[in-house]
């Protein structure tokens, strides 16, 4: 029989990309002729992803930005407001005035600007921006990043492959506790639980009796609820007694680097999650709240714009210096976009229409605006994305099909995205 790294050899590529054509050519000839199934070669690509180490930062805007002051100005308009565009390091690029630090990085990301959806509630469209499905009946959809753990998450890690900072996430759903979100309420102090309150030997005795003592009711039809709970509690027992938890503790840092990345909570999880992602994390989302802006815009985006701004692009620059840039996909995005109308209270209101995101690293190309509005910012007029295309984009980038099915909690198989297909250009 032959290895199943022959079918593996097939169908990755150097970038780790997989083609349908090369796929199905191993399938019909490796390995059908070694005899494995369908399952074995999945099973291979999952592990073949898993040592590359790939990885993903979600930059959530929560609340919702103005693409008119980030990154879609229209400088002249009467759409745009009093908030000026200035130039960044791609050539006739510009983004609104106040992003001064990521300016001069924009050829190292991309920029998406003609992102469309028609959710303009924040809890739907927060739904929808991290799972590529509107919000529906009976089906509780995992977040993306429990999907991202799940599928290129290294099963042995002692830390959790998901952590979620200054906010909480969309959680797994049917994929289980085991790709819950590790919260961290405020990255200026290490979680409470680390480390470990006993010695390691004294923590197993107290989880084997708590195994012992729910046996019963395991028996008595709560099995799966206890073996929730004790996948729960190994979990944090690995961790508490991990040397990795070290990546929690931002006063290793020097100074320095803590200044780079702003002492904000927004800057100083951008730290976090650098220095968790090196550790071997798979997904981290740190969020930046109060983007909701429907009144005193300008004055709220003075406050909101420059620690956002800092701490995103020392992110961007800090991951690229260590070599990480390459194989982490960082996001930057919110729910939906705002109004092109300045409101009667100096705002502007939900706008799901057009919005815009950054993307960088993990084979995304720097440098790249992808889609247009109108001159005025009110209508896309070239290449509109949906949210699933984004969220194939996110696949890409990370290695993971997008049609793969977990099975959900009305027995029915669910693709991590339905529909839609990358956006080729951005690679």
């Amino acid at each position: 029989m032959l290895p199943i790294q022959t079918c593996v050899d097939v169908r990755i590529s150097s970038r780790g990309v997989v083609s349908r054509r090369a796929f199905l050519r191993c399938l019909a000839g490796g390995v059908a002729a070694a005899g494995l199934r369908w399952s074995d070669c999945l099973s291979a690509r999952a592990h073949e992803i898993r040592r590359q180490g790939k990885a993903c930062i979600l930059l959530w805007m929560a609340g919702g930005p103005s693409q008119f002051e980030t990154f879609d100005p229209k400088p002249g308009t009467d759409t745009q407001g009093p908030t000026k565009a200035i130039s960044t390091s791609v050539p006739g690029l510009q983004i609104a005035e106040h992003w001064t630090h990521l300016a001069p990085l924009m050829k190292h990301a991309a920029l998406l600007r003609s992102l469309t959806s028609k959710e303009g509630n924040h809890g739907r469209a927060t739904y929808l921006l991290h799972t590529s499905y509107a919000p529906s009946g009976g089906i509780v959809h995992p977040g993306f990043g429990s999907t991202v753990a799940q599928q290129i998450g290294p099963d042995d890690f002692d830390l959790p492959s998901f952590v979620s900072i200054s906010g909480t996430s969309i959680g797994p759903s049917f994929l289980g506790v085991r790709y819950a979100p590790f919260i961290v309420t405020n990255p200026n102090q290490p979680p409470d639980n680390l480390p470990a309150p006993v010695p390691g030997q004294r923590l197993q005795r107290r989880l084997d009796l708590l195994r012992e003592l729910e046996q019963e009711q395991a028996q008595n039809g709560a099995a799966e609820r206890v073996q929730d709970h004790q996948t729960l509690y190994q979990q944090t027992a690995r961790m508490v007694l991990s040397p990795r938890t070290k990546a929690f503790q931002l006063d290793l840092e020097p100074d320095r680097v803590r200044d780079q990345y702003g002492r904000s909570a927004f800057g100083q999880g951008c730290l976090m999650a650098r220095r968790l992602i090196e550790a071997g994390v798979t997904f981290v989302e740190v969020q930046a709240s109060g983007w909701d802006t429907h009144s005193n815009e300008l004055k709220a985006l003075k406050k909101l714009v420059p620690p956002v701004d800092q701490a995103t692009a020392a992110l961007l620059a800090d991951l690229r210096t260590r070599g990480l840039l390459e194989r982490t996909l960082v996001i930057w995005m919110g729910e939906f976009g705002r109004m092109p109308r300045i409101n009667l209270t100096a705002g502007r209101d939900h706008y799901p229409t057009v919005f815009n995101a950054i993307l960088a690293g993990a084979g995304i190309q720097g440098g790249r605006v992808i889609g247009k509005t109108d001159a005025r910012g009110i209508e896309i007029i070239d290449r509109p994305i949906e949210v699933s295309d984004l969220f194939c984009t996110f696949c890409q980038a990370l290695g993971i099909d997008p049609r793969t099915e977990n099975e959900s909690n009305v027995g029915r198989p669910i693709p991590i995205v339905e529909h839609g297909a990358a956006v080729r250009e951005l690679f």
